[in-house]
């Protein structure tokens, strides 16, 4: 599975290679906008729309309601994450007579 994270086309870097500075969430990556752009998607009007990145490429467009949902659900996730991670380190040790390979693994 792979994830795509949205972000907003913020300025053209090399028209000849199809690259843009996209912001991530305040993080500003040199992505290709190769599978992105088109006839009726020209470079040139790139600014300012919505991709989801993977990998160093802009994988789609998308607009902006369906970047900030995607934003939304990805914190989210980190929260579950952060809160899975903290019960783990917070469980108590086993008893002696049980061994660790008895205690099922917390997937995080």
């Amino acid at each position: 599975m792979c994830l795509g994270i949205p972000g907003q086309i913020v300025e053209i870097t090399d028209v000849q290679r199809q690259m843009a500075l996209v912001d991530v969430s305040g993080v500003r990556r040199e992505v290709s906008l190769e599978c992105v752009v088109d006839d009726y998607h020209p470079l040139e009007k790139c600014v300012g729309h919505w991709v989801l990145v993977h990998v160093g490429f802009a994988m789609s467009l998308i607009n902006e309601e369906e970047a900030e949902a995607t934003l939304k659900v990805l914190r989210e996730l980190g929260e579950v994450q952060a809160e899975l991670l903290a019960m783990k380190e917070s469980a108590p040790t086993p008893p002696a007579n049980v061994s660790v390979a008895q205690i099922p693994e917390l997937v995080v």
